[in-house]
This record gives structure tokens, sequence and C-alpha cells, in this order.
């Protein structure tokens, strides 16, 4: 018996070690990224991997990372207007866009998502895409400590670097560049909308052609820019600068 005990103290012991050590990892892999831009994320590695297996002959991918200073403040307004207009009210997650999601998906049809910035950060950073229950407890986990470790413009900073623009093109950086010939600081309201108008299915819509769907969701994001009060509405995350 008291070997049997002894066992079961050290099983819960490992356990203990293990889930202590993945706790650690996962907090220094996100302090790292607070500060360091990342230099792929595992979405990156993804995309690529399946551009390869569909016999693409260039697999690449269009990545340049750059801080908020150098972006127009159209862009970060209008992915917020898009994507997360509770964004700079929530601690992570929109509980009514998720309920919401949640009975029109009951209802059959066309599957919807209610998840925020800070959750697609946490999904397209650190995690793979999936839709089991593990992975979404992990996404949890990973939004959480974004929120605390990181805050809203560090969050904001990153999606607007790491969210895919089109076919393996990803950040308004490399997406400025790609189809306005233009750096992302240029960029006005109308392009921005344009880049949020691709986001919820960039393979598929495009803002280099950009159908009449995407066009008619270009309109309304730029309008939704309009009713939350222009950049004024996200100048205290926004960096200050010298001038102010």
């Amino acid at each position: 018996m008291a070997k049997k005990r002894l066992g079961l103290r050290q099983v819960k012991l490992i356990v203990i070690k293990l889930m202590l050590s993945l706790f650690l990892i996962s907090v220094a892999w996100v302090l790292v990224y607070r500060w360091i831009a990342p230099p792929v994320t595992l979405h990156m590695i993804q995309r690529r991997a399946e551009a390869g297996a569909a016999g693409k002959e260039n697999p690449g991918i269009k990545y340049k990372f750059v801080s908020l200073e150098e972006m127009s403040e159209q862009l970060p307004l209008a992915v917020i207007a898009s994507e997360d207009q509770k964004f700079l009210q929530h601690s992570g997650f929109d509980f009514d866009a998720i309920s919401d999601a949640f009975k029109r998906n009951r209802k059959g049809g066309k599957i919807r998502g209610g998840s925020t910035i800070s959750q697609q950060v946490a999904k397209n950073v650190f995690l793979w895409h999936g839709r089991s229950y593990l992975r979404k407890a992990v996404e949890a986990y990973f939004t959480v400590l974004i929120e605390v470790l990181w805050g809203k413009q560090r969050i904001l900073e990153v999606y607007l670097n790491i969210a895919e623009m089109g076919d393996g093109v990803f950040g308004v950086e490399a997406a400025s560049q790609e189809y306005f010939k233009k750096p992302a600081k240029e960029v006005g309201r109308q392009q921005s909308a344009l880049l949020a108008a691709v986001l919820p299915n960039p393979i598929r819509f495009s803002a280099k052609n950009p159908s009449g769907y995407v066009y008619t969701r270009r309109v309304r994001i730029a309008r939704a820019m309009g009713r939350l009060g222009g950049s004024n509405y996200i100048k205290e995350i926004l960096p200050q600068t010298d001038e102010e």
C-alpha cells in the first residue's frame, strides 16, 4: 500500500511540475512577443505548407512587421470598425457576440464566429487552426495572457501585422505594398476599409480585384469608421507623438 501511495504522489508531482512548466513557458513566450516582433506565426507556417501541398512553385509568404507609428491611423480604426467594435471596452471576450454567434449557428447554415481581435491574435500567433474544444480552451487561456501582459495597444499592433489580407500576404505593410504600391503609413480611409473588408476570408475575397460584395463591405466599414468618431475613437491607444 505504501508503494502505491508513493506512486500516486509521484504521479501527482509530475503532473504539477508539467503544468507549472507549461505555464511558465507560455508566459515567457507571450512576454517575448510583448517586446519582439514575431518572426513568423504558426498560421503562416500552416499556410505555407498548404500552398506547397497545392503545388505552388513559390509558396512563400509576404510579411513585414511595422509599429503602429508606421501605420496610418485609419488602419487600426478600420479593423476595429469591421472586426470588433467593442475592442476598447471588453477584456478579451465579447460575450454578446459569442452568444449571438451560438444562436445563429444552432439554426444551421453558414458558421459564424464571435471572436474578438484579442482571440484572433491568440489563435493566429500561438495556436493551430481547428474547431476542437481543447484548442478553444487554449485560445481562451492565451487571450487572457495577452490582455494582461500586452495591453490593447500591443494586441492591436500585432493583429495588424499578422492578419492575413490575401493569399500569403500578412499584415498591413505587406498588403499596402502589394495592392496599393505604398507604405501602410500613407493608406487612407477607403483603402484601409478595403483591407478590412477581406478579413473574414482573405483567400476568397481580394483587395486587388474586389468583388461587388467586397466593395459593399468597404462602404459599410467606412461608414462605421465615421460613426465611431474617426481616429479620435482610438486616440487613447495610439502611440503619443512628441508634438502631442
